[in-house]
């Protein structure tokens, strides 16, 4: 009985010692080529009292589940959204065609099935998806709506590396929360948490064995900077960026991982004792006004009980090893050629603008998002060299859709070895200005834009944000070429620069995108660059729905090329003819479209209740739409198609 009383008295002061401290969760895992993802409002019991209304993907409480999937793998994706809200869902840091880009164009209403699909180009990497509902991003992510994506490759697999998740490799998303008196999440006039969630753990341990292990750790904050670092002071190893591995392990034992950012690194646990432990904690204290999270009010909506402290992320026991344990870490990771700055052959610049309390918010180039405007436009193909300036207010981090690039230069002098790779977002601190380079390519799409912006979710909400399409590349005379209708005419303008051999422009005109007829032409003049325009007074037809112009680019010697073709919509009633079949239908419906040339851009199936019901970019249609998950009824089938972007709606039944 003594030996008894001793025991439960040894356990009881274990217990007492670690009770302040709460299981880590391990997002569950999703694998393979398709992937069905079911957002939903739900509850969690974060603190003592009340449970806390949250928003989760699948039969989560918080955050979703992490989606595995290999390099050249064609992914399919059915996203249906049961909040109460309309959604987006955006797969940050993925390579793929704008139209399946989850940005705030890719509406997702209540109850809708959105089904993009893609060709997975990235290499091994951590990425991550998220809402970005313009005006909404911030309140989805405040709920807990987001996940991991992990891409493997044979390059990675290839290293003595730690990748079994959840025993040696471990995903990590950092963030925090506010809550009120009835523990519901603050998300309004709220830039900070209070309280850390990791994982949407609060107070998080982990047991991790005696060997390396990998921790993929995600910055999923509204606006909070973490300078990470451990509570022994250790040394840790960057083994990769946003957009993958490293040429090699970069030694560390502080980095700064900004909102949006993701970091690979290699923690050596070999020399702990079993039983000891050691905490990965933000050594945010002492950091002047302008870095996120510095500010020194502990309240109210720039303040947090986290602001400019050091505490901890993670408490983290070491256990025994497990078996064929990785005990050294690797001298050189995979070789990646980096673009250079002599690379580039364009030049953009982006300017943080605004935001002194009181005043406009922050925007970007002094202009406030608006979903109608393109911002800039992107040759297919092209290597470019953004500049990104910010002002003297505060720091931001800066995201861009679509690509990876590579930092090349930053005012204050120094590029940290621990953002040497491939990256989507940079931290851009007060005053100073990062450039990177990037290449654009494999899809180009005039109608669907990316976008770029600050990825502090309370200044994206506020217009902290621009877009850019890419098309396919204008001649080299040409940097821009843009058709606007203006009440009764339409205006056709565009720049020349290196025009010294071309003698003029002829316009040519369209209904049909394959008969063009020459309705003028305008002369070069005797500047380097110059900027023309031309009006159409005469466009209107008889049910034409679409008109195309292009400019014909003829030199001094007569040789011509074509520029790309810009559209105009007339809204006429005209139609792209197509037949859905079978009609009834049970399980499938086909599409068979007239024009066996043409192609389905975009088709949304709509009940009879008006409500969207299923949302297909770009849909294979060959191989039939499935229906079987809808209800019996009747529905309607908008199919916009791919050569002349018009809108045909057709009935159908389904048994």
């Amino acid at each position: 009985m003594k030996k008894l009383l001793t025991l439960n008295l040894f356990l009881t002061t274990c217990f007492a010692g670690i009770a302040q401290y709460n299981t880590l969760k391990i997002p569950d895992t999703l694998s393979g080529t398709t992937f069905n993802l079911t957002i939903k409002d739900t509850f969690a019991q974060l603190k003592t009292g009340n449970q806390t209304i949250t928003g989760a993907i699948n039969n989560n409480n918080f955050w979703g589940p992490t989606l595995i999937m290999n390099k050249g793998d064609v992914v399919n994706m059915n996203v249906t959204n049961k909040l109460n809200d309309s959604t987006t869902v955006h797969w940050h840091g993925m390579h793929l065609p704008a139209v399946m880009d989850g940005g705030p164009h890719q509406i997702i209403p209540p109850g809708t099935l959105w089904q993009p699909y893609w060709t997975v180009k990235n290499q091994a990497a951590t990425l991550w998806y998220h809402p970005h509902l313009h005006e909404m991003t911030q309140e989805q992510l405040t709920k807990g709506v987001g996940g991991f994506i992990i891409i493997r490759d044979a390059q990675e697999a290839a290293l003595a590396l730690p990748r079994t998740y959840g025993v040696d490799d471990i995903p990590l998303a950092l963030t925090s929360r506010r809550y009120d008196a009835s523990n519901a999440f603050v998300y309004t006039n709220c830039s900070y948490g209070d309280y850390m969630l990791t994982n949407g753990t609060p107070n998080a341990q982990v047991n991790l064995p005696k060997q390396y292990v990998r921790l993929r750790i995600l910055n999923a904050e509204m606006e909070r900077a973490y300078n990470l670092g451990f509570s022994d002071n250790r040394n840790f190893y960057v083994i990769g960026n946003d957009g993958g591995l490293l040429n090699a392990p970069v030694t560390v034992n502080r980095m700064i991982l900004a909102v949006g950012e993701r970091v690979e690194i290699l923690v050596d646990l070999s020399a702990d004792a079993v039983g000891s432990s050691i905490d990965l904690k933000a050594y945010n204290s002492g950091f002047s006004l302008g870095f996120p999270g510095g500010e020194p009010a502990t309240s109210g909506q720039f303040g947090s009980l986290l602001n400019n402290t050091t505490f901890s992320l993670l408490h983290i026991n070491v256990i025994a090893a497990k078996p064929n344990a990785i005990t050294t870490k690797p001298t050189t990771l995979i070789n990646n050629t980096y673009w250079t700055a002599a690379d580039a052959t364009v030049n953009k610049s982006v300017a943080v603008t605004n935001g002194n309390p009181g005043g406009t918010p922050f925007n970007l180039d002094n202009f406030t998002f608006n979903i109608n405007t393109i911002n800039k436009t992107v040759n297919l193909d092209a290597i470019e060299k953004w500049t990104i300036t910010n002002n003297q207010v505060f720091g931001h981090t800066f995201h861009i859709h679509d690509v990876e690039f590579k930092i090349v230069a930053r005012s204050s002098g120094t590029i940290n070895t621990y953002e040497s790779g491939w990256k989507d977002v940079l931290y851009l601190p007060k005053g100073e200005t990062a450039t990177f380079v990037a290449k654009f390519d494999d899809y180009s799409d005039a109608l669907h834009p990316f976008m770029y912006h600050c990825h502090f979710s309370p200044h994206e909400d506020g217009g902290m944000m621009g877009q850019f399409v890419v098309t396919a590349p204008l001649p080299l005379s040409l940097t821009s070429f843009n058709a606007i209708k203006e009440k009764e005419n339409i205006g056709l303008s565009w720049t020349s620069e290196q025009q010294i051999n071309v003698n003029s422009f002829i316009i040519e005109r369209s209904y049909d995108a394959k008969i063009f007829e020459n309705i003028g032409s305008v002369n070069t003049s005797t500047k380097e660059k110059d900027t023309y325009s031309f009006t159409d007074k005469n466009y209107q037809k008889a049910n034409a729905a679409i008109v195309y112009y292009r400019l014909k680019i003829v030199d001094n010697d007569g040789k011509f090329v074509y520029s790309p073709i810009r559209t105009i919509s007339l809204n006429n009633a005209a139609t792209t003819d197509y037949e859905v079949y079978p009609n009834p239908a049970t399980n499938k419906v086909y599409v068979n479209l007239e024009d066996a040339s043409n192609s389905a851009y975009y088709i949304t199936i709509i009940d009879a209740k008006g409500r969207a019901v299923m949302m297909l970019p770009q849909p294979n249609i060959g191989a039939g739409i499935d229906i079987s998950p809808l209800k019996s009824g009747n529905y309607f089938m908008q199919l916009i198609d791919k050569k002349t972007k018009t809108t045909t709606t057709k009935k159908f039944v389904k048994n």
